[in-house]
């Protein structure tokens, strides 16, 4: 196809979708100068889907990882697939959910664990589903410089320039012990209440012997909605963009939050990451694309439309040259750095978009894969990912009664959607766009359809397997034991 057969094809599919008189000029006009200086390489296929609607507005937080939604609109992936999609930035995660469910939003960025806790109830009731993982990876733990200086006290071998990682809490344990015994118990951030970032600080915490508190007052059955009860560590929410002020502030003493929050303290020098969520669980889920299950049904075509959009954007982010190097990640952390986006300094979102982390000045390391929107599988929606982060509500007590294990499968059946996924995927490789071999290997016979396999790359070396989730939930030292036998499971 010639570029000038793209130009008239193209604008011909975007007029038969608009019928409403918005012909997208500018970008036709864009389109054609870039087929004019042989911008366009690939080829086009088939018809766009007939979406339901075209005119669509999506919520997220300033965190690198909106990252794919900004990607489908600045390159285009939206607008070829027949969506006018307009990003808005919202002041925390439950406004955030609040506008998608009264539908102000269409759909938005969220926490992984947002669907979840809507669909089951714990705090806003809702059917959220996702269709589409963001990415995984993108989280660290940091604490105030005054903090680390006293884990180095606790931990010669802290005082390199250059530490071995993973750094565990086993150096944080005395001061948490000298803290409480004074009557100051120390305070963390995490950035919402069902987020990965509190299960993942809470597992780092919970993995050397400090209690990060409960949900649940388990002797008398009473609900804690501040989550700190027994807490050798109080954490409370804080919004991401305001993570290194607070610290600063000496309000809370370290926090887990995504990117750029981490190493904004870095060049701010206030504070040391001292591990990041790929130490904690290697590959971990972190967030998703939400929409209320009633706005999927009511637009079948354009929800599979989106998602075809956001996988381009996964690949377009992960396309790496023939050293491995990423293609593309310094423009993204150039668009990304915009105010209307994430709006930090450049300078500070390559750090880790780029393969690159820094836990200090003095210590620059290579995290291929501390940001991976697309590799390894990661934006699709994994069944067992729903279900690790309903083990760990169960843990900490957001989930206050026992549940059998089939209610964990099925649950998660209810809220992550491969379906939609795959039926996205489908189009895309009918148009040339990806390949099979680019999708998971699933045997759709298999029981186990859409389970990773038991993996044990975790920071305390314990295995998750997604098929066995009250074994799991038993297999800690700290947390709640559930009730149900294993037999049941």
């Amino acid at each position: 196809m010639t570029s000038i057969q793209y130009i008239t094809t193209h604008s011909n599919r975007v007029r038969k979708k608009h019928k409403k008189g918005r012909l997208y000029t500018l970008s036709i006009i864009y389109i054609a100068c870039l087929g004019m200086l042989g911008g366009f390489t690939h080829k086009v296929h088939g018809e766009l889907l007939d979406v339901e609607k075209d005119e669509l507005t999506f919520g997220f937080i300033k965190l690198t990882d909106c990252a794919p939604l900004v990607i489908a609109k600045e390159k285009l992936f939206f607008e070829e697939e027949g969506l006018d999609v307009k990003l808005e930035a919202q002041a925390n995660w439950k406004i955030l959910l609040d506008r998608v469910i009264s539908g102000e939003l269409d759909g938005a960025h969220m926490l992984a664990g947002q669907p979840i806790g809507a669909t089951i109830g714990f705090g806003t009731q809702a059917h959220i589903i996702t269709p589409y993982s963001l990415d995984y990876n993108g989280n660290g733990i940091t604490v105030s410089k005054e903090l680390w200086e006293r884990m180095q006290s606790n931990d010669e071998a802290l005082k390199s320039p250059t530490p071995k990682h993973p750094i565990t809490a086993d150096s944080l344990k005395p001061e948490v012990e000298a803290r409480k015994t004074k009557g100051d118990t120390m305070r963390m951030g995490m950035v919402f209440p069902v987020s990965t970032h509190n299960y993942e600080i809470r597992y780092w915490l919970a993995a050397a012997g400090i209690r990060p508190g409960y949900y649940l007052d388990i002797a008398s059955g009473a609900i804690d909605t501040t989550g700190t009860t027994d807490a050798d560590v109080l954490l409370s929410v804080t919004p991401p963009p305001q993570m290194p002020a607070t610290l600063e502030a000496k309000t809370i003493d370290g926090y887990c939050v995504g990117e750029p929050w981490n190493q904004q303290a870095v060049a701010r020098g206030i504070g040391v990451p001292v591990t990041t969520n790929y130490d904690i669980w290697k590959n971990n889920p972190e967030k998703v694309f939400g929409v209320t299950s009633q706005w999927a049904k009511e637009n079948p075509n354009t929800i599979i439309a989106i998602t075809k959009a956001l996988i381009r954007a996964g690949m377009w982010l992960d396309e790496q040259d023939s050293s491995g190097v990423y293609k593309n990640r310094h423009e993204a952390a150039r668009i990304l750095s915009r105010p209307e986006y994430v709006g930090a300094d450049y300078a500070v979102i390559k750090n880790s978009m780029t393969g690159y982390f820094y836990f200090q000045s003095t210590d620059k390391r290579p995290m291929p894969d501390f940001n991976v929107f697309f590799n390894h599988h990661a934006s699709y929606p994994w069944y067992s990912d729903c279900v690790w982060f309903l083990t760990q509500m169960r843990r900490w007590g957001q989930i206050p009664q026992s549940k059998s294990a089939s209610w964990y499968h099925e649950t998660a059946k209810k809220i992550y959607r491969p379906d939609i996924y795959m039926a996205a995927a489908k189009h895309l490789m009918e148009e040339d766009y990806m390949k099979k071999e680019q999708l998971p290997a699933i045997d759709e016979d298999d029981t186990w359809a859409g389970y990773r396999p038991p993996t044990n790359d975790f920071i305390d070396g314990n295995q998750y397997d997604a098929r066995k989730p009250i074994e799991y939930i038993n297999s800690f030292k700290i947390g709640i034991k559930e009730e149900i036998q294993l037999s049941k499971q």
